[in-house]
Parts: structure tokens; C-alpha cells; sequence
């Protein structure tokens, strides 16, 4: 049997008496790329945050290429972080570096790289992603934001990074330009060969760049298979979810007049 590049098991994470993770099983394998959607609140960022050591569980298992990380610390768990490339919500771009410098963060702050073979790296990553090497001295503020997701996108593949973190893709971006970044996100991870996890409630942007989808809901996964079979789940939630209907299982709290 295979193992998993990533896996959670019974992983449980409680805000005193919010129980936001509570229980989660999944798997993502070798150059796989699984899609975990849900609503906001529903634990999707805490469950990266998991993942990546910035919240330790309070149960559960977390295993990278079959090692269990939670907890690890100093030299181990840098090693175990530099697997990880991500593209944040909102870009996170540092606004007083240049662009070059942006995607070059990692390489010459994480692992210590020459700042010339480091901008020879972040160029050629910048081209990757369809800007020409003039954007890599500019400042994140005189670029669009479909530039900006670009560029962030650049950053999370600058190290050739084995698992990639997708937090909300396409955010804020219009649907001709959230198609580009889907496509360029398909590109540039079946290059790599990396595995990927990306949450989203962006249903466009799911079926584009997933193998495999999940659905989180009040700590659970209520469900999981492949893009394929989304349409036909059987799974009022997921119904519910993927047509943006008020009505179903999932209510909204909503205070009235």
C-alpha cells in the first residue's frame, strides 16, 4: 500500500468550549490534488494551520511521507516546513520588497541562498507564471491583483516545494482572471509534481484544479471523492453547498429585524 504524502487522522482542535476541528480523516497522495470545501467558520484555515505546526492539535495524527509531525520542533520540524510551499488568502506580499525579492523570500531567509542565485531563481520562477523579468523590480503596490496572485503564486513554487497549501486561490479576483490562476496553478503543480491541498469555497475553481473533493462542516468531513462525482454525491450538505442554495441543512445564523 502506498503511502500517503499527507494524512490527518482524528485530528481535534477546541477554542475552549468551540469545538472547530473535530475529528478530521483525510489523505492526500503523492502528486495528488484534493480540494477541501466549506463555508467560512466551518475549521478549513485551522486545519492548515494544523498542518503547518502553527496550531498543535489537541488530538490526532499528522504524518508527512509517513512520519507523524505534531510537535516536532528546532532542526526537524524545519526540515519537515520545507516540504511546504503556500499561496495565502490575500496574497501576503511584503509591500516594501520588490516583487523578486517577494518570491525570493524563503530561499534566502529559509535556506540561507545567495541574494544572485536567489533573484536568477525568483526571475525564472516569475516567467513561470507569465511575467517577464521588469515585473521582478516593481513593488506589489503598482501591480493588479491578478498580477499580485501571480506573484504569490511564483513565491509558493520558488523552492520546488513537495506539498503545496492553496488558501482561497481566487479571491477577490474576476472570473476570466480566477480561470487564469486556476490554469496556472494545473500548470505549474503537474510540473512540479507536487501534492496539493487547497481550501476554497470556490466551486469553479474546485472542479478546475481537483483530483480529489472534500467537504468540512462543523469540524467533520461529510464527505469526500472524486471532482467527478460531486455533482451526484448523494449528500444534501454538498448539494446544498456546491449550488448556493439559502435553503437545505446548512443554516446560516442570520439576526432579524
Amino acid at each position: 500500500m502506498t503511502t500517503p504524502k499527507l494524512k490527518l487522522q482524528g485530528v481535534a482542535k477546541h477554542f475552549g468550549h468551540k469545538r472547530v476541528l473535530d475529528g478530521i480523516d483525510l489523505e492526500v497522495g503523492k502528486g495528488e490534488s484534493l480540494v477541501v470545501i466549506g463555508g467560512s467558520g466551518t475549521g478549513k484555515s485551522v486545519m492548515l494551520k494544523c498542518v503547518l505546526g502553527l496550531i498543535r492539535p489537541d488530538r490526532g495524527v499528522i504524518e508527512v511521507d509517513g512520519e507523524n509531525v505534531v510537535g516536532l520542533r528546532g532542526f526537524a520540524k524545519d526540515a519537515y516546513l520545507s516540504k511546504f510551499g503556500m499561496l495565502f488568502q490575500g496574497g501576503a506580499l511584503f509591500d516594501s520588497l520588490k516583487v523578486w525579492q517577494n518570491v525570493a523570500f524563503g530561499l534566502i531567509q529559509g535556506r540561507g541562498m545567495k541574494r544572485t542565485h536567489a533573484k536568477e531563481i525568483a526571475i525564472d520562477k516569475l516567467g513561470r507564471v507569465g511575467l517577464n523579468a521588469d515585473v521582478g523590480e516593481l513593488f506589489p503596490a503598482e501591480l493588479s491583483g491578478g498580477m499580485q496572485k501571480r506573484v504569490a503564486l511564483a513565491r509558493a513554487i520558488a523552492s520546488e516545494p513537495e506539498i503545496i497549501f492553496f488558501d482561497e486561490p481566487t479571491t477577490g479576483l474576476d472570473p476570466i482572471m480566477a480561470d487564469v490562476i486556476n490554469d496556472l496553478i494545473v500548470e505549474c503543480v503537474r510540473d512540479l509534481g507536487a501534492s496539493t491541498l487547497t481550501i476554497t469555497h470556490d466551486m469553479a475553481s474546485a472542479r478546475k484544479i481537483a483530483d480529489k473533493v472534500a467537504m468540512i462542516y462543523k469540524g467533520h468531513i461529510i464527505w469526500h471523492g472524486s471532482k467527478d462525482e460531486v455533482d451526484h454525491s448523494g449528500n444534501a450538505f454538498v448539494d446544498q453547498f456546491i449550488h448556493g442554495r439559502a435553503d437545505g441543512p446548512i443554516t446560516m445564523d442570520v439576526l432579524k429585524p
